[in-house]
Parts: C-alpha cells; structure tokens; sequence
C-alpha cells in the first residue's frame, strides 16, 4: 500500500466527490454539529481570532489627521485607506490594487492553499471563535447539539434556543453596525444610534438590514457560505498543485485503516477513530484528500495529534504537508510557478507603489465648454470658456489660486475659488484670454496651474482655440 501512487489510493472509494457533505441524498439540508477540539492550533487561532475581532471592532473608531482610518463609502465613492483619501478619480489605482490583491491571494493559495479561509477570513473567524462557542456553552458539545435539535419542542429545547438567537442577534447587530461604520463612518453611525429614529430612516432601516444579514448567515447559512457561496473554494481546483502546502492526510503512512491492537501493531497508524471528521466544521472526512468544502482550520490536525498522543504514536498523521511532501518526505515551495507569479507581484506592487508615490494632492480637470466658440474683445484679444473640476485629495482644506504660465495668457474666475473643502470634489468655470498675435494656429497650447502659496500643486496644458492666423 505503501508503494501506490496516490490516485490509485483516492480512486478506489471517490463517490464523495459527487455531492456536499450538508446535503443528503435527497438533497436535503444537513446540519453539521462539530465537536469541540483543544490543541496548538486551536489555542493560535483563539489568539489570532481576538486580534483580529479586536481590530475589526476599533477600525471605525481609529482617527488618523481627524479623518477615519479606513471609510468604505460606495454610495458617495469616498474611500480612505490607511488614512489615505481615493476619489473617483484614482479609479485606476483602485483597479490595479485589486489586480495586484487577487494575484497576491493566487500566489498565496498556490503556496499554502486555503490558509486565507482558515484563519483570517471573517466568515470563518466569527463563525467558529464566537457563534459556535456560544453554541457550546448553551447546549453543550456536538453530540448533545445533535439530540437537542432532534427532540422535540419541549421548556428546555425552547429556552436554550431562544438564548442562543437573542445572542445571535445581539452580536449581528453589534457585527452589522460596525460594517455600516465602516460604509458611512463611526459618527454617522451614532448619530443614527443617539437621535430619534424618525430622523434616520434610511439610516435605521440599513442598520437593521445589515443585522438581519448577519444574522441569517451565521445562524442558518453558516458553513454553506464556505462549501456552496463562496468562490474561493472552487478556485482551489485550479490553483492548488501537488506542491501546495494544505492540510492533508498522510495515507502513506496511515493507510492501510485497522483497529487499535493491544499487541501488535498491523496496517497504517490511522485507527480510524473518526475524530477528524467528527471535529469538522464543514462535515468532510480530510483522508479523502483535498476537498473545496476544507477551509484548512486544522481542527482535524489538533484532534488526530490528541488520539495519536493517547495510543503512543507520532504526531503528524494529518497535518500541513503537500501532496509530494506526504510521497517523497520534502516539500518544494520555490517552484517556476511561484516564482513567475511572484516576479508579476512585485512587479505589479512597484507599479501601484510608484503611482501611489507620485499621486498628488489636487488632480484637475480642464474642458473647453462645450457649444460655446472663442470671442473676441474690443481690445484685440480671443477669449475661451472652460469649466474646471478640482479634487482635494488630503483631509484637510487647500487654499488654491489658478494661474496660467503662458506667456502673455491671462485667467479670469467665474465666480470665486480659493478654498477646496477636504476631500471634495470642486467644480467651476473661468475664461483664458490670450492676444490675438500671441496665437500659433487654430489650436494653441495654454497652461493652467494650481498655485498652494508658492507651491504648485498641479499642472496641465490645454488647448485655446482661435481665428486662422497668417504668419
């Protein structure tokens, strides 16, 4: 058994490729009741979960130059990233951050596979490290979960679950405010929070909805969002490899099954307890192989290391490895395939770093009016109208003159504009006069520059249109 490849060994009972573990053969809903796992693994994740619920909790109200640290606002198109403002106007480096974030977590996978699902993503996070522990604690471990679901409504089945859906709704409230803090900012929030409802509707009603949202996932959804919404998973199809590092059964060294003998050892380690696949939060058995419905918690690792430790075997039977580590003993992470993908990132990271480096703190915007022709004044000189949009890219407010470096141009304001407001985009009008022997062509090139006292903060040329010259 030892010596077969590993197809041969995954090929003999595969019918567990056919359908979800949730789903029964009527295609039914089946809930999963995973048993409570202790270990290295599950103590790192409790610790990293905290952390990051932590941050998580704080982002909205964490100020940086008395602007949000991190503001989402999609309906106004106001975001701040690490107190950094993005208008519409850097749709660009919007687009390349995500070309560069979505290549960043394909390198990732093809390396360490769905590590990202495991222990950061926020499904899994509070899904396993707040609701499942609040199951635990309300109606006991898995087992006792599954006979209180199948008994009938009686005082003790109806308590604890009325318990467990306040809670449950307690904390998606507290979880869909924070996600709206992070859309409109944490003042708005309170604010909606503090005034009279008839004040906020909109407001309230997207409180309330972002909480039943919150709710409905994680009280019914659940791990379904992990194996039958979320597309990562089925990514993993074409992103893994055989040198992707994922937690795996080593069924070279487990295979072939057996009981547990009192005297002779005889067959693999794997004694087939079944713990792994009691512990599962998705329902599948990991020595089947890699699977999309595995998140990689490592649930399995720290329960098959317990009964490993109890029968006086080594550790390790589940763990970390990939699929030529568990043949050949080595792992390969540095492969031409890493490597091309991570010469792209940097690449990619170098680009955004350089556009977010020399990105101003004022962009313009210049266009002749449209319909309206060059005039000419009493004096001799052509006249163009143009309108203008500004966008003060800082959080604070810029005191701004326009001024024209052209030689012999003037510009004259429809309107005053001294101040750009933080964070706004500005809008206005002015005429450019130029003298008539000053012109080219028909087409004359004329510069418009943004002045910050004696700091330029923008510049650009334009084209002045006039009568045919003859020179």
């Amino acid at each position: 058994m030892q010596n077969e490849p590993i197809s041969s060994f995954y090929d003999e009972e595969d019918s567990f490729r056919d359908h979800i573990a949730t789903v029964d053969e009527k295609g039914k809903r089946k809930w999963i009741f995973p048993k409570m796992t202790k270990g290295t693994y599950t103590r790192a994740r409790n610790y990293l979960a905290w952390v990051l619920i932590a941050l998580l909790f704080i982002g909205p109200f964490l100020r940086y130059d008395g602007q949000p640290f991190m503001l989402f606002n999609v309906l106004e198109r106001h975001f701040i990233l690490f107190g950094i403002v993005f208008m519409p106007q850097d749709f660009h480096l919007f687009v390349l951050a995500m070309i560069t974030f979505v290549l960043f977590i394909v390198l990732f996978t093809v390396i360490w596979g769905r590590l990202f699902c495991g222990w950061i993503c926020p499904q899994t996070i509070f899904m396993e490290m707040v609701f499942r522990k609040i199951e635990y604690w309300i109606e006991g471990d898995g087992p006792q979960q599954r006979k209180l679901s199948s008994a009938p409504w009686n005082m003790e089945k109806t308590t604890k679950r009325t318990i467990k859906y306040a809670l449950f709704y307690l904390i998606s409230f507290l979880i869909g405010n924070t996600f709206l803090a992070y859309t409109i900012g944490s003042d708005a929030v309170l604010k909606i929070i503090q005034e009279p409802v008839s004040n906020h509707i909109a407001g309230f009603s997207a409180m309330l909805l972002f909480s039943g949202i919150f709710f409905f996932v994680f009280a019914y959804l659940r791990e379904q969002v992990c194996t039958a919404i979320c597309p990562y998973g089925r990514l993993q199809g074409v992103l893994l490899d055989a040198n992707s590092i994922v937690v795996a059964y080593d069924h070279v060294r487990g295979e072939p099954r057996t009981k547990l003998a009192r005297e002779v050892k005889t067959g693999g380690d794997c004694i087939d307890c079944k713990q792994c696949l009691y512990v599962c939060p998705t329902g599948i058995d990991i020595r089947n192989g890699t699977q999309l419905e595995c998140t990689n918690c490592t649930a399995c690792i720290d329960a098959c290391d317990d009964i490993m430790i109890k029968i006086n075997r080594p550790k390790g039977l589940i763990r970390y490895d990939s699929h030529n580590g568990i043949l050949s003993g080595s792992k390969k992470i540095w492969t031409n395939r890493v490597k091309a993908y991570s010469l792209l990132l940097v690449l990619l990271l170098s680009v955004l770093g350089f556009l977010l480096g020399t990105r101003g703190d004022v962009e313009l915007t210049v266009m002749r009016t449209p319909g309206m022709l060059f005039q000419e004044t009493p004096d001799g000189q052509i006249s163009n109208l143009y309108n203008f949009q500004l966008a003060n890219k800082t959080n604070k407010p810029i005191q701004i003159k326009m001024i024209t470096k052209t030689k012999g141009a003037t510009i004259k304001m429809i309107g005053a504009m001294n101040l750009l407001p933080e964070a706004e985009v500005s809008k206005g009008s002015f005429f450019i006069y130029l003298p008539k022997d000053k012109l080219d062509d028909t087409k004359t090139e004329v510069n418009i520059t943004i002045m910050q006292g004696k700091k330029i903060l923008t510049s650009m040329n334009t084209n002045f249109m006039g009568p045919i010259t003859f020179k």
